[in-house]
């Protein structure tokens, strides 16, 4: 076993898996209180935890849940506002900077025909000035996305 502090609650025991196991992880208001039950069932008790302790603590993690929740939020805020922006490019003339699979990159100029959404992320697709979709090797709609793009309209 091993001693580790976990900020905001002391110090706990626990092996180096569990440990280990809990980064990277979102800690849940379960997990919360299967941590505080242990560390109440653990502590001295010749030396009780402190009542405001874990009201202090309880409090903490309320915080961090609120921010975390804000923080996802703000995530779909951005993801959809970018959807939005990305949208108004549709059947504008548009310039990327496109790289193909040697590495050599070129301006491609079209008109934005649809947008696709991927993990929240906007990517948009371009007809040329034959109305043909720009395409892969294998005929698949080529994305694009607006950090590629170095001129609109013209």
């Amino acid at each position: 076993m091993a001693t580790t502090p976990i900020s905001g609650l002391g110090t706990q025991t626990a092996s180096n898996s569990s440990i280990s196991g809990l980064s990277g992880q979102v800690m849940g208001s379960n997990d919360f209180l299967k941590l505080l039950t242990t560390e109440l069932q653990n502590q001295d008790p010749m030396k009780p935890m402190d009542d405001t302790q874990s009201v202090a603590q309880l409090a903490q993690f309320s915080a961090l849940s609120a921010t975390q929740e804000l923080n996802q939020s703000f995530k779909n805020f951005q993801s959809n506002f970018g959807v939005m922006q990305t949208a108004g490019l549709i059947g504008k003339k548009v310039t990327v900077v496109s790289t193909d699979g040697t590495g050599n990159s070129s301006n491609i100029t079209g008109n934005v025909s649809s947008i696709a959404v991927q993990n929240g992320t906007p990517y948009f697709t371009m007809t040329g000035s034959n109305g043909k979709e720009f395409t892969d090797q294998n005929g698949q709609p080529l994305l694009f996305s607006t950090g590629s793009i170095v001129g609109i309209g013209g």
